[in-house]
């Protein structure tokens, strides 16, 4: 028998491989031929993947029926649930959310499962699978009557989302056990890579694999599925292979763009700069608003560049409010041409370029926002009071004494039913 290495070393037995053979070439993808076979081959989720399991072991005991893992798409959530199933000898009861979208449907599927014993193992998990996909309006009744099945269910239930925080699950949300799930490191992925290459009989260039982890953007599945893709005609990976993920890439990189606009005082030259930019002028205008300083260090060059990205600002809001859609060839010349005209010479010294970190402060200014209505919502339920006046009036309170600790915030803590996710965030948040 065949063994597997993890990547933090660990050694597991490995039933694809005898000692003498090669792979079972079958047609099956390679993401459902390479599933973990068990908790120790799920990588880079060790403190998730034991915690889901705890909850599930212990589900008769938690105060909480359900569990909610949550995380980016290929991070593991799904094949967690299965692979602690098969570790217990417990069936699994999938369904998906968006599938069943009406209270009858959820209690008749979803709901009898909760109830009937299993026939062949020891117990059972149910699944619910991209429970984000219900909505709030169409699917009236449908979480109302998931929230119902969670509270009378005789077996623990999973669900699975990429955002938990979304304002329509906040019915049930509250009622769950959280779980994060974060996204995969790129050696993680690539480690995952190469022992699937050796399974196949692959031969490939260290950097394209590992670019091709790179490029995965921390979704495990998304890579295995190109490494079967682009290895399926020669049996091989080359960096040429990767030419043909056009979608997943762009054409021409932003920083090779910016070179074309920031090192040049050629109109010309700058105006052809983004047409092979596979990105939104919004996100070109934050990659130049992000680099413009580090390459015009001259206050009236910097004016003059600063004063073209506002012309382009005025015809993006143009664009939005009239829809006429032609103002883009003026937005486009301005961030091209118009920031390349403004320095009186060309900078000569090396700039390297890097991406705007706004996107990704807006991202955390959200969720941060989004776990303080989460708990807010919990306090304005147990006080009868609406949301807005518990976020103005009563939560800066109940921050405080749970920030300085004792009797009264352990008190507080659980008669809100406060997690400790939501608890470690109300005392880094003071």
């Amino acid at each position: 028998m065949a063994r597997d290495c993890t990547t933090d070393g660990r050694m597991v037995e490995d039933s694809r491989l005898s000692k003498d053979s090669k792979p079972y070439k079958d047609s099956r993808p390679w993401i459902i031929k390479y599933l973990p076979k068990s908790t120790a081959e799920i990588v880079g989720q060790d403190a998730s993947v034991a915690e889901l399991k705890q909850y599930i072991v212990g589900y008769r005991s938690m105060a909480k029926k359900a569990a909610f893992i949550y995380g980016p798409s290929g991070s593991g959530k799904t094949c967690s649930v299965y692979s602690i199933a098969a570790e217990l000898g417990f069936e699994v009861v999938e369904v998906n959310a968006s599938d069943f979208r009406n209270q009858d449907r959820i209690r008749s599927i979803i709901g009898s499962a909760s109830k009937q014993m299993p026939l062949f193992a020891k117990g059972k998990v149910i699944l619910v699978d991209e429970v984000d996909g219900l909505s709030g309006t169409k699917d009236r009744g449908a979480l109302q009557s998931l929230a119902k099945v969670m509270a009378e269910s005789s077996f623990p239930l999973v669900m699975t989302a990429m955002d938990p925080y979304q304002q329509k699950l906040s019915s049930i949300r509250t009622k769950c056990r959280l779980i994060s799930y974060s996204s995969l490191s790129y050696t993680s992925i690539y480690k995952r890579l190469v022992l699937i290459s050796g399974y196949e009989n692959i031969a490939f260039d260290e950097v394209a694999l590992k670019t091709l982890a790179r490029r995965a953007g921390g979704d495990m599945r998304a890579a295995i599925n190109d490494l079967q893709t682009l290895s399926s005609h020669n049996g091989s990976l080359v960096r040429e292979d990767l030419e043909s993920l056009s979608e997943r890439e762009q054409k021409e990189s932003l920083p090779n763009a910016l070179v074309r606009i920031l090192k040049t005082t050629d109109p010309k030259i700058a105006l052809g700069a983004l047409d092979n930019i596979d990105e939104d002028m919004d996100t070109v205008r934050l990659w130049i608003d992000e680099n413009l300083p580090y390459e015009y260090t001259s206050p009236e060059d910097l004016a003059r560049a600063y004063d073209y990205m506002s012309k382009a600002d005025v015809f993006s809001r143009r664009i939005r409010r009239w829809q006429h859609w032609r103002f883009m060839v003026y937005i486009n010349a301005f961030l091209t041409a118009g920031i390349a005209v403004s320095k009186d010479k060309k900078k000569t010294e090396f700039v390297h370029y890097r991406q705007s970190m706004r996107p990704l402060r807006i991202w955390q200014a959200k969720m941060k926002y989004a776990k303080r209505l989460s708990i807010a919502e919990k306090i304005a339920a147990r006080t009868h009071t609406s949301l807005k006046r518990t976020v103005k009036d009563t939560l800066p309170y109940v921050q405080h004494i749970i920030s300085i600790g004792g009797r009264m915030s352990d008190a507080i803590i659980e008669g809100y039913d406060l997690d400790k996710d939501e608890v470690s965030w109300i005392r880094k948040s003071q």
